[in-house]
């Protein structure tokens, strides 16, 4: 036998029991005639103490260890004079009658500590050391949770685990599909599934009412921190149901989920804002609702006073900052610089600060008089103290770039607390999109969302106006998952496609087999898909998805240990039939 305990597990009432222990060399520490060695695994750490008056070979044996070296010792449970309050382990160590070297370790190339000395590309490249840390480690065993409760869940509300395939026909709707060569078939290809959508929908025609999937997926776009190519979708369909049905379905998961993970109670039901509502207010469609800074509209208070960037503006708006008129000509400079950038994309800021005389100072005074900015103090809601901070320019725009200035406030202000959770359903998005560039209506979500039944008449007259009965549950500024009612009427669906610009024929080619199944009887259903790599972050305080996946891709799409993606030899390129020379493209 390896080991009869972990290294996390002995305590105070197993003093005087012989062990055994395997796991790696965490530190080694020589004091004296003494030589104590931390030992670790998965569990835990826990001290080996040897001796040199006591056996001076044992010891000389231990002095030679290196860390990460992987040992087995047998010994003594003993209770510790100098206790360590930081580990569970602490209050006992082990009086080491036998060591045997299981195997040797060169130095690994950053300290397997918490914090760490190496940087995010040499921790990726060594990735299987990088999983030996304690903060990533318990990452992974968070995921482990959360996905074992998700299954519990789901279970009792008898959703029937199903899986779906890998090798899946392309569909080029929305992002890029990875696509896989078929040598049995040349010069087709498959698709890797973006999510596993149309399969989930024909599981509800064959009568499998409840269906969910811990499904991987993949996308060929471009990466942040909360994208990777390859992502864990939480993948879920309902029959006979409407949105409400749907949403207390997985309003109850997410509430059991952190019950049962992080021991919070959300007792009240989640609130609800429209899309429209967190566009006017927040700039975005997945707003953080930790804070406050709702958008204040002023333009009607604006115009007609010679100040061009208002006049000639659809949109001005703005936030009031509490308590920061204090605020320095650098740090607002600051700010300026910041809604600049060009992922930002303001041309400027205006600030007015309310001082804590009653008095009001912008950088457009000139422009307008006290009792003016007075007029938009009062429509801020803003006191003495405060300072609003305003853009101006194309609705759309504008609102996208005071939604960032908003945030960054809050960040600075230090309203984004990690351990503060605010939950929101955003509902009723747009059901179409339009692109200026191709010159038609895209599917905000994808082709078979069901439109708002009062809004169908709109297809024919007014298709941008067309709400969906669409839904995201937004966490702090984060899009945990996204889902909607589909189109189970292959009339309604038709019509759909012709919005979308598909001819008969390209609706047949892509989704024929989908459409065809639902002549034999497609009941009312509807989903949601949860993406398990930022449920997961959510729940560890993470800033970047990659730090809980066991092994990620970084920001080129590259996995930079395996070295994936790569060329492969001629000889496979030529089973393939494929007569690109990707040696020469590279």
């Amino acid at each position: 036998m390896f080991r009869t305990q972990t290294c996390g597990e002995l305590r105070l009432s197993d003093v005087n029991k012989t062990v055994t222990l395997a796991g790696w060399v965490q530190r080694t520490r020589k004091m004296g005639g003494m030589t104590f060695v931390d030992i670790r695994d998965r569990y835990g750490i826990t001290q080996l103490v040897f001796n040199q008056d006591v056996n001076a070979e044992l010891c000389e044996k231990a002095n030679k260890l290196g860390r990460e070296y992987v040992i087995q010792t047998t010994g003594v449970v003993k209770e510790r004079s100098n206790k360590n309050a930081h580990i569970p382990t602490g209050e006992i160590e082990i009086i080491v009658t036998g060591l045997n070297i299981l195997h040797s370790a060169e130095i690994p190339p950053f300290t397997i500590e918490d914090e760490s000395d190496g940087g995010d590309d040499l921790r990726m490249q060594y990735r299987y050391l990088d999983l030996r840390r304690n903060c990533v480690k318990k990452n992974i065993e968070l995921r482990h949770k959360m996905t074992f409760e998700v299954r519990r869940y789901l279970d009792e509300h008898n959703f029937l685990e199903i899986e779906t395939p890998i090798l899946i026909k392309s569909t080029p709707e929305g992002a890029r599909d990875f696509v896989v060569p078929s040598r049995m078939n040349p010069g087709e290809f498959y698709a890797l599934p973006q999510s596993p959508q149309t399969f989930k929908q024909l599981l509800m025609v064959a009568g499998f009412d409840r269906y969910f999937q811990i499904a991987k997926c993949f996308r060929d776009e471009d990466l942040r921190a909360d994208r990777q190519p390859e992502f864990t979708q939480i993948d879920c369909e309902m029959s006979f149901v409407e949105q409400e049905d749907v949403l207390n379905i997985f309003e109850g998961m997410t509430k059991h989920l952190f019950k049962q993970i992080k021991n919070i109670d959300f007792t009240e039901p989640f609130p609800r804002m429209t899309w429209a509502d967190a566009m006017k207010y927040y700039g975005s469609d997945k707003p953080d609702i930790r804070f406050g800074m709702k958008f204040v509209e002023i333009k009607d208070l604006t115009s007609g006073k010679d100040f061009v960037v208002f006049d000639s503006s659809e949109y001005v708006a703005g936030i009031c900052a509490e308590g920061c008129a204090n605020y320095t000509r650098k740090q607002i400079d600051g700010l300026t610089d910041f809604v600049k950038r060009p992922q930002i994309g303001a041309k400027g800021l205006v600030y007015v600060r309310y001082d804590a005389d009653g008095t009001l100072k912008s950088s457009v005074d000139k422009f307008y008089t006290q009792e003016e900015l007075k007029s938009w103090a009062d429509r801020f809601g803003a006191k003495p103290g405060d300072l609003m901070l305003i853009l101006a320019g194309n609705r759309l725009k504008t609102q996208k770039a005071l939604g960032e200035l908003r945030l960054e406030m809050g960040s600075r202000l230090g309203l984004r607390d990690k351990n503060k959770f605010a939950p929101l359903w955003v509902v009723d998005f747009p059901l179409l999109e339009w692109d200026e560039d191709t010159q038609r209506y895209y599917a905000m979500h994808h082709p078979f969302t069901s439109p708002k039944e009062e809004d169908i008449p709109l297809l024919d007259t007014d298709p941008g106006k067309v709400r969906a009965n669409a839904y995201d549950m937004v966490f702090n500024g984060v899009e945990l998952g996204g889902g909607s009612i589909r189109i189970h009427d292959g009339e309604l669906q038709d019509k759909m496609f012709k919005v979308l610009g598909f001819t008969e024929e390209k609706a047949h080619y892509q989704f024929g087999f989908l459409m065809d199944a639902f002549k034999y009887g497609a009941p009312p259903h509807g989903g949601l898909a949860f993406g398990l790599d930022r449920f997961v972050s959510l729940f560890a305080g993470l800033d970047s998805i990659r730090d809980c996946i066991a092994f990620p891709k970084n920001n080129s799409g590259r996995d930079v240990m395996s070295g994936a993606p790569s060329i492969i030899d001629d000889s496979q390129l030529e089973e393939l039939q494929l007569k690109l020379d990707l040696k020469d493209a590279k």
